[in-house]
């Protein structure tokens, strides 16, 4: 960005990203399972990780290198509505706090990899299942594509790959080499891979972050100067200043609480959630992930900082965040913070790749195309899977503008919203029926996919965003949470219907001690199923 390669940076980023990826590798021996050929130890991680694992997990797989360049870039072009993250991030966790237990002990009793076999054995329906697994990977796949992204704005700052003009293959060629890096070691090592990397990737976001907080604010002379920088740029382009117009105060509060109710939703938070070894690591961990809402208060504050320092992000947005450490930071700092940024893009990236392989695995090979495969055929298929979900990921990046992958990561959230009447719905109770739960699931898709579709942004003609005006109420809000009220009142009105017409109710495998079992508990397995185990007897 500033004319050639930062050597330096460059040197220290390639130093962290080798010494992860040799971990990455290193990481199938790490707590090396007797009988590694199922979903269990690779998808899962065996199940066996603990509270700080455990942690270190979820944060690098909630806090990706999206989240790190998105949200202080956000607030960079629009303000303070940029912080509604710090909000639904504060709102999750006494909402998960209520269900994921309850998930994980139905789950370690029953051997349930994804949310789509928690549903299937609930409800009793393969629909259901596949619509829920399918919804996971179609919101998945933008999701990975973002984190390239991120990686792709790391290289770009630091010069790597040349200008607009130089070959598409030599410009393309680092983020190449990234993501063959990362597909090889998740291939050999699954969950261990990322779980073990995720030490390293929240390690340095913390010192990146608490050394930016700090270092950057004395070189621009403290908050008062960055903050009165940042009112006089948002009162110059009308923005309203640093507090949001009256007019986006819906926008705001519907985008943080449908975000919160989507979070958990999505397949790759899940995976990182059943990979624990008991039902009190999930409590323990609902109590102490909100320390990640608080470095993200302070990451979102590097948005004011970059406008006091008028960087120059040449129309990209994206860049705001990655271009400020390149110009506030000493040379080899700033390769401290790149190669964060760039691990903390590899960390959700895998664990997301495992998630969606998983369901197609488990929800749609296993369910609808080869019923009697065997554990070592699910194993290897997921690992395959989990390369072509990569694939698709990078062909997205490489071929579609930046925004465009963007705006239909925020499309992904509004469908993967339409998941949670059968998922939490199901934790607690079964009196939804199963075909008023897929008929809810359909409406609440359609209408977020239409509504979305028909928002313009300056740069696209459809799909330009993820708020629109609320029916009835005439404010601008959030889809994805209009979709969701549709699809509860569907699926409430319908069940009234279903029930009373007595129709056809599907099997519920499960049973009420289910939802409260703990490992070692008796009655829970402590090794897997013949089903989803690792051994061919």
């Amino acid at each position: 960005m500033n004319g050639g390669v930062n050597g330096v940076a460059l040197g220290v980023f390639i130093f962290f990203f080798l010494a992860v990826t040799v971990m990455g590798f290193l990481a199938a021996r790490w707590r090396k399972a007797e009988n590694e050929h199922s979903l269990d130890e690779w998808g899962l991680g065996g199940r066996s990780f603990g509270t700080w694992v455990t942690w270190f997990l979820l944060g690098g797989d909630l806090y990706t290198a999206y989240t790190f360049v998105a949200v202080p870039a956000a607030v960079y072009a629009a303000g303070a509505a940029g912080f509604f993250a710090v909000p639904y991030t504060i709102l999750v966790y006494p909402l998960i706090f209520t269900f994921l237990p309850r998930l994980w002990s139905v789950s370690h009793k029953h051997g349930y990899v994804t949310t789509s076999d928690f549903v299937r054995g609930r409800f009793g329906s393969k629909g259901l299942s596949l619509a829920v697994a399918l919804t996971g990977i179609l919101a998945t796949m933008p999701y990975i594509a973002l984190q390239l992204v991120g990686i792709q704005a790391v290289l770009d700052v630091m010069g790597v790959g040349g200008g607009e003009d130089t070959n598409w293959f030599v410009k393309d060629l680092p983020l190449l080499i990234a993501f063959g890096v990362l597909a090889a070691y998740t291939y050999s090592s699954g969950l261990r891979a990322p779980a073990l990397i995720a030490f390293v990737k929240d390690t340095l976001i913390y010192i990146v972050i608490t050394v930016a907080i700090i270092y950057i604010p004395i070189k621009l002379g403290g908050f008062d100067d960055i903050f009165a920088s940042a009112s006089e740029k948002y009162t110059a382009a009308k923005a309203g200043g640093l507090v949001p117009a009256e007019a986006g105060q819906w926008t705001y509060a519907t985008l943080a609480l449908g975000s919160a109710l989507a979070l958990f939703m999505y397949p790759h938070s899940i995976t990182a959630t059943l990979s624990s070894k008991n039902r009190e690591v999930i409590r323990r961990n609902t109590t102490i992930l909100p320390l990640y809402s608080l470095m993200l208060g302070l990451l979102a504050l590097l948005g004011f900082m970059a406008i006091a320092a008028k960087v120059d992000t040449h129309g990209n947005n994206q860049l705001a965040i990655p271009q400020l450490f390149e110009d506030m930071f000493p040379d080899w700092f700033a390769g401290v913070a790149f190669a964060a940024i760039g691990i903390g893009a590899l960390v959700p990236a895998a664990i997301m790749s495992i998630a969606a392989a998983n369901l197609f695995t488990r929800n749609i090979y296993k369910d609808f195309l080869k019923p009697d495969a065997t554990p070592e055929q699910e194993t290897k298929i997921s690992k395959l899977v989990s390369l072509l979900v990569k694939v698709g990921a990078l062909v997205f990046v490489l071929t579609m503008d930046k925004t465009t992958a963007i705006n239909f990561q925020l499309l992904g959230g509004i469908w993967i919203l339409q998941t949670f009447p059968a998922l939490v719905g199901g934790l607690f109770t079964r009196w939804f029926h199963r075909w008023a739960l897929l008929a809810g699931w359909a409406v609440g898709m359609v209408y977020g996919t239409i509504a979305a579709y028909g928002v313009a942004s300056p740069t696209q003609k459809h799909f330009g965003g993820s708020n629109d005006k609320i029916p009835g109420i005439g404010e601008m809000g959030y889809i994805g949470l209009t979709a969701f009220v549709l699809n509860v009142a569907v699926t409430v009105a319908l069940t009234f219907v279903l029930r009373a017409a007595k129709a056809p109710d599907g099997v519920d495998e499960t049973s009420p001690s289910d939802y409260t079992a703990d490992a070692g508990d008796p009655g829970v397995q402590t090794e897997l199923p013949p089903a989803t185990s690792g051994a061919a007897h």
